[in-house]
């Protein structure tokens, strides 16, 4: 997204300070407010959070060779609800990004994929939504069994 702004390059005569100009600037943020705005935002915090996940899992899984006691004291520590919840969340994450990344390979690389950036974009959203109602069921389904 560009930014627009105006430059005054008007120089009052026999003078080399530029003019001020009458108008008053109009100034803008980058952000506008746009569904692609959120949908770039979105893709960058599922990113990071399913990042931290797999870096925790690797420490995690690590910790069997050095002490599977410990190993086993630490994944009992990840049943309870709460780790649940963040399981669900970590679904959604993964559903998302996983959906919008390939919107963003085919506005990359289809040469009508800018023409049909947004459009894409509400299909990803609203498979998004059916899909991880449905994986939100199923985890759902086993937390009750487990904590309740």
């Amino acid at each position: 997204m560009a930014l627009e702004v105006e430059l005054s390059t008007a120089t009052t005569a026999g003078s080399d300070i530029p003019a001020q100009s009458s108008s008053r600037r109009r100034h803008r943020s980058l952000y506008r407010g746009d569904p692609g705005m959120w949908s770039w935002v979105l893709h960058r915090i599922t990113g990071a959070t399913i990042f931290f996940f797999l870096f925790v899992h690797v420490l995690d899984t690590a910790l069997v060779r050095v002490s599977p006691q410990a190993y086993n004291e630490v994944i009992d520590t990840y049943k309870t609800p709460i780790v649940g919840l963040m399981e669900m969340g970590l679904v959604v994450a993964v559903l998302y990004h996983a959906l919008n990344g390939i919107r963003i390979i085919l506005i990359d690389f289809w040469e009508h994929g800018p023409k049909y950036q947004r459009l894409m974009l509400w299909i990803v959203l609203g498979v998004w939504i059916t899909v991880f109602i449905a994986a939100l069921g199923v985890i759902g389904m086993h937390m009750a069994e487990q904590f309740l």
